[in-house]
């Protein structure tokens, strides 16, 4: 009985370990997008966040490719990087409502870093956009390049058909049907769309560390009661 209440003590603090451990591992894996859907013809603020290096290699640069289905896009400012927009050729040109023909448009946004971001840190990178209107029921991926001090990682694979991940997913947003009002009319309108969604963007990152966090408190208490009950079964052991 008291061998397996010291069994029982130690899988107890074992399992704890890696609770608390394995959770922040899993949720900082891959370069993740925030929010991960969002309503067609919305503005939105999608926030790229870049967990590591290049295995063990600190990161120099990330180059985000935009889909072409992205009309314009506005890189924020990240004070340890410099930030460029990178035009190329529209497959097919558009005409910009005044008789005029765009045939150019933002294909990538490139960051440079200042000073090579250190695997094991973490850094974001936030652009604003409006979704396509018609795009409704799709997934848009943005793959991404990653550059560091030696090698690079090309985040770009689709999902899998059945459902599994890929070594190296694309970030993607999954767009939904589009609700009332979402394009917005006039500049107020959209200043009010853009910082709802921005505040949707906040609660969902932070909602996502709370869970996080609350997972790896939940391992720790585990461990810390495996700890107690071990001690409890040594010193019954040894009366």
């Amino acid at each position: 009985m008291k061998l397996t209440k010291t069994v029982i003590a130690s899988s107890a603090l074992a399992a704890g370990a890696l609770l608390a451990v394995a959770v922040p591992l899993s949720a900082s894996a891959h370069v993740s997008i925030d929010p991960s859907s969002a309503s067609a013809g919305s503005y939105t603020v999608l926030t790229f966040a870049l967990p590591h290096g290049c295995d063990g290699s600190a990161t120099t640069a990330i180059a985000i490719d935009i889909p072409e289905s992205i009309a314009s896009v506005t890189p924020t400012v990240n004070q340890g990087w410099d930030v460029s927009k990178v035009a190329v050729e529209r497959a097919k040109p558009i005409e910009d409502g005044h008789g005029n023909s765009i045939t150019t448009r933002i294909g990538q946004i490139v960051y440079t870093a200042k000073t090579p971001l250190a695997d094991g840190l973490r850094d974001t990178f936030a652009l604003s956009l409006q979704l396509p209107a018609d795009a409704a029921g799709t997934t848009l991926e943005f793959p991404l390049l990653q550059s560091c001090e030696v090698g690079e990682t090309l985040w770009n694979e689709s999902a899998k058909a059945d459902g599994s991940e890929p070594d190296h997913p694309a970030p993607a947003i999954a767009v939904s049907a589009a609700v009332a009002d979402a394009h917005g009319h006039g500049d107020e309108a959209e200043a009010a769309d853009e910082t709802e969604v921005a505040g949707e963007h906040d609660a969902s990152g932070a909602s996502d560390d709370v869970v996080a966090r609350v997972l790896g408190i939940g391992g720790l208490v585990v461990g810390v009661v495996g700890v107690v009950l071990a001690v409890t079964a040594r010193r019954k052991t040894s009366a």
